[in-house]
């Protein structure tokens, strides 16, 4: 884990829709107390059980959200793209992590001491909120999966995630191929389903022609 120095980011353009309705003065607040930090691909970016000491923005790359669940097979919670912030709830439950985060490839995030978000909070309604919002978002995409999730088969909860992912990452300059490349078993755990289950049924969409593989690209070709 690298850390870099705060003048390589231009945190009024990385954090935009905060920086816009912060006060001079808490501008400049944010710009001394934040760190940013390099994380690996696969890097842990916090683990259950830690102190939430840190409100997270990613400024580059993909985080996972995840939950270790029986027999040690991962849930994952939540995708993080930029620029999303995370990390954060479990300060305000003042409570310690309930999930991990790890990278899902080289990445780049912005630290606040959760101190500091909370003195700018305190003071700025319209910063407040802000992350009401965000969290709002947040429960109502969670309430949603949950949904898919646990009462859709297991050709319903695949196609869910392609979907999901389509909407969180985008689409390669064909208009058609996944932005994120993801193992099976990550497949597999976003979709709450075994590995083999998750290789059968994406091996049911190639054949039916709703989708083209190649390694871990995935291509949409019948999106309906």
């Amino acid at each position: 884990m690298v850390k870099l120095l705060k003048e390589e980011v231009d945190l009024s353009a990385s954090l935009a829709e905060v920086w816009r309705v912060l006060t001079e003065k808490e501008r400049d607040i944010l710009r001394n107390n934040s760190t940013i930090q390099h994380f690996k691909r696969n890097e842990l970016i916090y683990c259950e059980g830690d102190e939430p000491r840190d409100m997270m923005c990613l400024l580059k790359g993909k985080v996972k959200i995840f939950k270790e669940g029986v027999g040690g097979r991962s849930q994952i919670i939540r995708m993080i793209k930029p620029v999303q912030y995370f990390g954060y709830r479990a300060n305000f439950a003042q409570e310690n992590y309930l999930t991990n985060a790890s990278a899902f490839e080289a990445s780049v995030v912005c630290l606040i001491p959760m101190t500091v978000v909370t003195e700018l909070l305190m003071g700025n309604p319209n910063l407040a909120m802000f992350f009401i919002r965000q969290l709002s978002f947040d429960l109502g995409v969670a309430d949603e999966r949950t949904v898919n999730l646990t009462q859709k088969h297991i050709r319903g909860r695949l196609a869910e995630s392609l979907l999901f992912l389509k909407d969180s990452y985008g689409l390669e300059e064909d208009g058609a191929t996944l932005s994120i490349y993801l193992s099976r078993e990550d497949l597999a755990n976003l979709s709450n389903m075994t590995t083999s289950n998750a290789i059968r049924t994406l091996s049911t969409f190639v054949a039916e022609r709703i989708i083209a593989i190649d390694g871990r690209k995935i291509k949409l070709i019948d999106e309906d």
